[in-house]
């Protein structure tokens, strides 16, 4: 067990309630798997399958000279102190969990995803004999039924999931030796995955939030809520503007430090 500095951000929805904290179980592609449990600042890291190392997590703070546009949002995001954020283990979760929160409230696309994990996914037993679910694998999205999706409450994400899935064993070994910002642009060539969609996804991935499409709800409503003096443009490319002139460059710690923000102060549904 050890202590990582500041908050640990668990927004993605494989992390679950257990023993007083989160848990999540980080897989990787050649079969290696590593538990991680949160508890305030301190993790508990437990390897359960192959010899991979300790899942990347990145730490986070906000430069002394970001944002002093906006002194509100500036005061907000330095009371957070240092975040650190484990990144997704899996490209193909990560893909995955983008298409079920596209055009959904993010409560509504937590439980969809948590539920499809536990009908459709790998059964993972923990050390203590609890079972953790994964996300279905490519293999498994595409040989479920109709039906299937339909009693997952997911008959509107079964083509996404499915067009996702079919490109992700053909050239999911290639995408993940790419750049981040070139595999945003390769993804968008798959059947309904779009810019959002593509950006999100490789954000989890990679934790390079320069990537996240930031001017999408989840950043307006924090930012305004962390700052409700300052003028904040409604729509999305106008803030997407704003947001990229005030950031300079620290585009990734602002975006993360403002979605991490909004993690501890309630769900935007």
């Amino acid at each position: 067990m050890s202590d990582l500095p500041g908050l640990v951000m668990t927004e993605h929805p494989g992390w679950l309630p257990g023993s007083g904290g989160v848990r999540r179980v980080f897989a990787y592609p050649d079969g290696g798997m590593w538990l991680i449990a949160v508890r305030g600042r301190r993790v508990d890291p437990v390897l359960i399958g192959g010899d991979e190392p300790w899942p990347r997590r990145d730490v986070f703070t906000l430069p002394v000279d970001a944002i002093g546009e906006v002194p509100g949002l500036s005061a907000a995001l330095r009371g957070l102190g240092t975040v650190a954020r484990f990144v997704n283990s899996s490209l193909w979760d990560a893909i995955g969990t983008a298409v079920l929160r596209q055009v959904i409230r993010a409560g509504q696309s937590k439980t969809l995803y948590r539920q499809f994990c536990a009908w459709h996914g790998r059964q993972v037993e923990l050390p203590r004999g609890e079972i953790y679910a994964l996300f279905p694998d490519p293999v498994t999205v595409l040989e479920l039924p109709d039906e299937a999706y339909t009693r997952a409450g997911l008959a509107f994400k079964r083509r996404p999931l499915r067009a996702a899935a079919h490109a992700y064993i053909e050239h999911g070994e290639k995408w993940r030796a790419m750049e981040p910002a070139d595999l945003v642009e390769v993804l968008q060539e798959v059947p309904r995955i779009g810019p959002w969609t593509a950006a999100a996804a490789v954000a989890d991935w990679s934790n390079d939030w320069a990537l996240y499409p930031c001017g999408d709800l989840a950043v307006r409503t924090w930012a305004g809520r962390a700052a409700p003096s300052f003028n904040w443009p409604d729509d999305e490319r106008s803030f997407g503007r704003l947001w990229r002139a005030l950031a300079g460059d620290h585009l990734s710690s602002l975006t993360l430090l403002t979605l991490a923000w909004g993690s501890c102060h309630g769900d935007i549904g």
